[in-house]
């Protein structure tokens, strides 16, 4: 099942109306169901729901993330399971305790060693302004928020991270996390400064280390990660040229563009085989990558908006790509 956000309509506003909508797979991706909406907004009474994540939970069910969007003033992740293999899904669970603005992407929800879930979100907090954009500060604080019940209760980490840099517009946005071997967290959050910007937990998730500029350079633009269970090699999954003077950056691509993996096989310490998942020359502009792997192959899910669009956002790919491709 390959659950993500189906925007409708003609705006490719955030806030516009989307449901979350699935997909089905019998033969490991390589063909796909039609559409079966599982989500609106109606349900929850709701402007908007958006960026999903899927988990299998402790007691077989799934577990279905996504946000609820009732405006500036109020966006958070929730939590709705399935005990039929996705037939029906009970009643949301909120994962933020805290009311706000927090953005949580597609992908982000991570299950630890210990049993403890994990959401990272971006909180971005409402200034004076006479309308809607205007009072949305585009900076976000990077918090976590923990469940060691399987996602029936959540409370946050005891510190957030900041870059608090007066240079920086973006701050600590759309951030993601991972368990490396030893149980330290690597968490991430991409900004415009030209990189990631990195931080680290040795506590499963309670407390945070300074943020730091780390070895993705990327324009403002999400960094996604997985673990292979098959090997234990990490792949991620970004954007690796940054905005600089005398790039010719299309407007509809905002320089997310090439889409490029690697393979890290010391837990993140080096990074080699790197390979292209699209290329600059082929003008699309892809970000948000969902990655699952399957005995195989991995499937990687992103967004792929090209010229005639008018945006990155608008389509949405799979690509499939054999494990033994990526082997450096």
């Amino acid at each position: 099942m390959f659950a993500y956000s189906r925007f409708t309509g003609d705006s490719a506003d955030d806030i516009a109306k989307a449901c979350i909508a699935a997909r089905f797979s019998s033969d490991g991706g390589d063909t796909w169901s039609g559409d079966s909406v599982i989500a609106q907004p109606e349900d929850h009474d709701a402007l908007n729901i958006m960026s999903v994540s899927l988990l299998r939970m402790t007691n077989g069910d799934i577990g279905l993330f996504y946000l609820l969007r009732y405006g500036f003033q109020d966006m958070r992740l929730h939590l709705r399971r399935s005990s039929d293999e996705g037939l029906t899904w009970g009643e949301p669970v909120c994962c933020v305790p805290a009311a706000g603005y927090y953005v949580t992407n597609n992908d982000r929800v991570v299950r630890l060693s210990s049993g403890r879930l994990v959401v990272p979100a971006g909180f971005h907090r409402m200034k004076t302004s006479d309308s809607e954009w205007g009072k949305f500060d585009g900076r976000a604080v990077t918090f976590f928020f923990l469940s060691d019940d399987d996602g029936a209760t959540w409370r946050e980490a005891r510190n957030f991270c900041s870059i608090g840099s007066p240079h920086s517009q973006s701050d600590m946005q759309e951030p993601g996390v991972i368990e490396l071997a030893n149980g330290t967290l690597w968490g991430w959050a991409r900004t415009d400064l030209g990189c990631q910007y990195e931080t680290f937990s040795s506590d499963g998730g309670e407390s945070w280390s300074t943020p730091a500029p780390s070895a993705f350079t990327s324009p403002c633009s999400p960094l996604s990660m997985k673990r292979n269970p098959l090997n234990g090699d990490l792949l991620a999954i970004w954007n690796p040229i940054p905005a600089y003077n005398t790039r010719k950056i299309e407007k509809h691509s905002w320089g997310r563009t090439p889409l490029i993996g690697a393979v890290s096989k010391d837990d993140g310490r080096t990074w080699c085989g790197h390979f292209a998942v699209e290329r600059e020359e082929d003008g699309n502009g892809c970000c948000y990558t969902a990655i699952h792997f399957t005995g195989e192959a991995v499937l990687l899910a992103y967004c792929a908006g090209e010229e005639e669009d008018g945006i990155c956002l608008s389509r949405l790919k799979v690509r499939k790509i054999a494990l033994s491709e990526l082997q450096a």
